[in-house]
């Protein structure tokens, strides 16, 4: 006990001590972001590139003109491409296909005789995952840009994607890629987002969108 009473009014005057200098002390500065500077954003062609600043405002409108220096620039580099002339802006989503055929018919005894329901939910389920496809394929915000970059304006009515010449090698990335690996690869760059999970519902719906827009084109995987 008599070592406490000792104690005591040392510990409390060292308290009192350090709350002093506390008060005196200069105020710790909080960390800011900085405002200046730009970034470099890259076309999926993986030269095409246009510096933005970091400060630019996050807007659809922004998000074009970006979209709209890259595409002049390589446009300019390769003056005979016109897909982009031959395509439709409108968010147009091309309709899956007709089963009405197998109404009646038998798909083993796994599921037995296709009825008009069966059909009909195929049908409402399938271009239900296109539409949201393009809802992402779209929005800025959906792909989680930073500089409000969306496909569509690129690649509208998903042109010049491609879908069906994969698997095939992609020299942006070093190796044979899947639809969703380039797909992972312009969200990153151009778009400026943070990729997304194979599994991802983002990821199947833009995979379905894509693959809608290029309905009836043969597969011919590998071809560059």
């Amino acid at each position: 006990m008599k070592n406490l009473n000792v104690l005591a009014p040392i510990l409390l005057s060292s308290m009192l001590a350090a709350a002093a200098d506390s008060q005196t002390a200069s105020p710790q500065q909080s960390p800011t972001t900085p405002t200046g500077g730009s970034k470099t954003v890259k076309l999926c062609d993986n030269k095409t590139t246009v510096q933005v600043p970091n400060d630019a405002p996050k807007t659809r409108a922004e998000g074009q003109k970006i979209s709209d220096a890259l595409m002049a620039q390589w446009k300019e580099a390769n003056p005979k491409s016109n897909w982009e002339q031959a395509e439709i802006e409108a968010h147009q989503v091309v309709s899956p296909a007709d089963n009405t055929k197998l109404i009646g018919t038998g798909q083993s005894a796994t599921y037995g005789t296709v009825t008009p329901q069966d059909v009909q939910v195929w049908k409402n389920e399938t271009y239900k995952m296109a539409v949201y496809g393009s809802t992402v394929f779209h929005s800025g915000d959906e792909l989680g840009s930073e500089i409000a970059v969306s496909c569509d304006m690129c690649h509208p009515r998903a042109a010049n994607t491609h879908p069906e010449s994969y698997p095939k090698f992609q020299p942006q990335l070093g190796r044979v890629a899947l639809l969703r690996d380039m797909i992972n690869w312009c969200i990153e760059h151009p778009v400026r987002g943070k990729v997304l999970a194979p599994d991802d519902p983002k990821m199947r719906a833009l995979e379905a969108y894509i693959i809608a827009q290029r309905k009836g084109i043969p597969l011919d995987y590998g071809k560059r």
